[in-house]
């Protein structure tokens, strides 16, 4: 094997194993589809969308890690649909991002409903 063809390898091996590891056990849309008791992917007269909209909240949903862009995203639904702002994180209230979320909401007293779905494993 030449030395370009080893360094080839490497980095496709290196790549593989690295999104088995980063990779969500299912898609953001799956959770919406599962739990969302309202309309999915609302569009707006801004051209942005609601991942489930109800009577009464505009709720994003989306992975802990993407806490901060889920508020400003929650927030910015509820203002377009003159509806309460929510939050879904998928994981738990375990992870740094749901606290750093609920830490951000508490001590700016923002008008959201903060909410976690545990991460589901794909099935085999």
């Amino acid at each position: 094997m030449t030395r370009s063809a080893l360094i080839l390898t490497a980095i496709t091996l290196s790549s593989v194993a690295h999104a088995s590891t980063t990779s969500q056990a299912h898609s953001e849309s799956w959770y919406v589809e599962q739990s969302c008791l309202g309309e999915i992917e609302v569009r707006l007269p801004d051209r942005t969308r609601v991942d489930c909209l109800t009577n009464q909240y505009a709720i994003e949903y989306d992975f802990t890690h993407k806490w901060a862009e889920a508020i400003g995203q929650a927030l910015h639904y509820g203002l377009m649909t003159n509806r309460r702002a929510g939050i879904v994180l998928i994981g738990s209230q375990e992870d740094a991002g749901y606290k750093r979320a609920w830490d951000v909401i508490r001590a700016y007293g923002l008008p959201i409903e903060l909410n976690t779905l545990k991460r589901e494993d794909r099935e085999q």
